[in-house]
């Protein structure tokens, strides 16, 4: 059970035997052996534990990819799900993702959901995943002089699809997370919560938070004092703060209502 051996349990205490579980992600079906003709009821309920967690896991799956089934049941093999993020914030682009997903590999996928209920580190992990394992991945960025130009609502549209155009195969059936978007030659279904009710919705509000996150990030040393990193635009008290010091930078969005800088 340690470094890819199996290991006899019951040479293991059970706080080894707990620590194993929480940080291998999988076991042989030597190991579960093991554990269950380990005696230890103490064991036992950590195999239990493991199992219920298992098995909310692909509860979790089963429900976030029923509309992904449903449509290729209808014959629409590439489903791209797609989100946007960064309409909140004062400064920086906003940021669109699309994923085509392989269900065939969805057992891969049992952590995908909604990337505001993941942490940062979670986040980086499955967009990691994600760039090997989805079927495709396109990615569109509209920057703070276009949303000042043509407003934040159509700069996130014209996002997702430079998004959608970017993937390769091309979809079939698009899912957007809130409500269609229009000038997509494409059929097409918009899902509110979808980010949270749908894999590739999902996988898509991963991508797209990380991609404009690791952008602001870099935004954070061009332009110092105004701690791009920790807030990445949004109007924190910090962020706030720091545009009654230095005023705006380059990176803001002129047209939005800054209120208390």
């Amino acid at each position: 059970m340690q470094n890819g051996q199996t290991v006899n349990p019951r040479k293991l205490s059970i706080n080894q035997v707990k620590e194993i579980l929480k940080t291998r992600s999988s076991l042989s079906d030597g190991e579960i052996k093991s554990l269950e003709g380990d005696p230890r009821r103490g064991v036992q309920n950590l195999l239990a534990s493991m199992r219920k967690k298992e098995a909310a896991k692909e509860n979790h799956l089963h429900k976030m990819m029923r509309r992904e089934r449903e449509l290729h049941a209808m014959g629409y093999q590439l489903v791209a799900g797609i989100d946007e993020v960064g309409r909140g914030p004062l400064a920086g682009p906003v940021v669109a993702a699309a994923v085509i997903l392989d269900c065939q590999k969805g057992c891969l996928f049992n952590e995908l959901n909604d990337s505001k209920k993941l942490t940062a580190p979670t986040r980086e992990r499955l967009f990691d995943l994600l760039a090997v394992q989805a079927e495709a991945i396109g990615v569109g960025i509209v920057d703070h002089a276009i949303i000042d130009r043509i407003n934040i609502y159509q700069a996130s549209l014209e996002a997702m699809r430079l998004a959608v155009r970017q993937l390769s195969p091309q979809p079939h059936y698009l899912l957007c997370d809130g409500y269609s978007v229009p000038g997509m030659d494409l059929p097409q279904e918009g899902i509110r919560g979808g980010d949270a009710s749908c894999l590739s919705i999902a996988a898509a509000s991963i991508v797209a938070k990380v991609i404009r996150d690791r952008i602001m990030d870099g935004f954070d040393a061009l332009y110092p004092g105004y701690e791009f990193a920790r807030h990445k635009g949004y109007p924190t008290a910090l962020h706030h703060e720091a545009l009654h010091l230095l005023g705006p930078s380059p990176l803001h969005r002129c047209s939005f209502k800054w209120g208390g800088a």
